[in-house]
């Protein structure tokens, strides 16, 4: 008896293993076919404009373009602050060299211009929550087939556009088709996608009549119409189908302010011509509202983002009283505060974000929120090195202009492509 219990147990043990060996072989088999089918990109169809002019999709995201393994969601969460997190060390470095892209403008090409170090290309934006892949310029160009997309704002738009191009450079070489006669908008078109991707220079977003030379040096104050947007990028506006729009450092400047082409103000006109100052705080937020208002209230749905204010990294002085930026890291959270000034544009495009997202017709607006992950960047400026080798010959304690606002290629700003990828998935 205790005989045949004891094989009747073992038989019993011998089934069960053999359920539960079933089970796990059903298991790893379905988990492998799972991970092979969704390792694979799903197919973009194409989106055929005609007549040239770009329609929006009905679902302007990349959402349903991307492979399933392209996710920045962590740990079951279902919302992702990616704005908010810290740099970390990126041994791997750039996706481009300052060899390998011809787009670099002379003045962000910190490298060829001399500087001596190079731990600066070696950090990506990490948010807190989840994970921010790298951009994939293939496809960005796959899904931006047959559409355009347009930067507007100042310089700092231009130096996320070279950014870009450089990126997608690894893949398909744009060629310029346009620019002005100051080389400060241009257009290039990527034929094997035909894809168009535009700067506009309008740093006010509005109407200026602006006098100072391509150095910065002024020799006289803007005139800037408060109460009418600038044409060049208005009249544009239906051709696009992503804009990324910003305002910025200009409103800094002295400026006379006009509505229905009477003078109502200034802005750091010392009283010259005993006009009244407004500061440009009002300036700033009538720029915004009516911008983003146009945007949003539009009959052509436009997927917009609304980039913020960048800080810059002046210490001791200004860019033109001897100010400098000499530092090689970045900074951690808690190690330094935004600037009173910057505080203010900050609050004031946070306001007229919100506003603007209220009155929304359909059109995709979504934040760009550039300030604080830029704050912690002080060691990703050209610096002195804006110019050619500028101690070349010359004594190591001379005053050279620096350039503490403006970004190295590749440096710091190609982490916004990383932030804009994911806005376009997550949109």
């Amino acid at each position: 008896m205790k005989l045949e219990t004891n094989i009747t147990q073992i038989l019993q043990k011998q089934k069960q293993n053999q359920v539960l060996i079933k089970i796990a072989t059903c298991s790893i088999l379905i988990g492998l076919a799972y991970r092979l089918y969704f390792s694979t990109p799903i197919q973009i169809s194409s989106v055929i404009v005609a007549d040239n002019h770009h329609k929006s999709p009905p679902n302007p995201t990349l959402s349903d373009e991307f492979p399933a393994n392209y996710t920045r969601i962590h740990q079951g969460s279902t919302e992702c602050d990616i704005f908010s997190g810290e740099w970390v060390r990126d041994p791997t470095g750039p996706q481009y060299s300052n060899y390998s892209c011809s787009t670099i403008e002379q003045h962000q090409n910190c490298m060829k211009n001399g500087r001596p170090d190079s731990d600066y290309i070696y950090w990506r934006w990490s948010p807190y929550d989840c994970s921010l892949p790298r951009f994939d310029p293939r496809i960005f160009l796959r899904f931006m087939r047959n559409k355009s997309m347009a930067f507007v704002g100042d310089s700092i738009s231009r130096n996320h556009v070279q950014s870009l191009l450089c990126i997608l450079s690894q893949v398909e070489e744009a060629m310029e088709v346009y620019h002005d006669e100051e080389y400060r908008s241009k257009r290039w078109f990527f034929g094997s996608h035909n894809f168009t991707l535009s700067v506009i220079w309008s740093p006010f977003l509005l109407k200026a009549n602006t006098f100072e030379d391509n150095d910065g040096h002024s020799s006289g104050a803007i005139e800037l119409h408060l109460d009418e947007l600038n044409s060049v990028w208005v009249n544009q506006l239906t051709n696009f189908n992503y804009i990324i729009i910003s305002g910025g450092k200009w409103f800094l400047k002295t400026a006379i302010y006009y509505e229905n082409n009477t003078i109502i103000g200034c802005h750091n006109c010392n009283n010259k011509q005993n006009l009244t100052e407004t500061g440009f705080e009002y300036a700033y937020r009538k720029a915004l509202h009516t911008a983003l208002g146009l945007i949003t209230t539009s009959s052509h749905k436009v997927y917009a983002f609304f980039r913020t204010t960048t800080p810059d990294h002046f210490e001791n002085g200004e860019w033109n009283t001897g100010g400098y930026c000499n530092r090689t890291v970045p900074f951690k959270t808690g190690e330094i505060d935004m600037r009173e000034v910057d505080t203010i544009m900050r609050d004031i495009e946070l306001d007229e974000f919100e506003k603007a997202k209220e009155v929304t017709n359909g059109s995709g607006l979504r934040l760009f929120d550039t300030t604080r992950l830029s704050l912690l960047r002080p060691d990703g400026h050209p610096g002195p090195y804006r110019e050619y080798h500028p101690f070349d010959g010359k004594d190591r304690n001379v005053k050279a202009q620096n350039d503490c606002l403006h970004w190295c290629l590749p440096g710091p700003i190609d982490s916004w492509n990383d932030l804009m990828m994911s806005l376009l998935v997550y949109g």
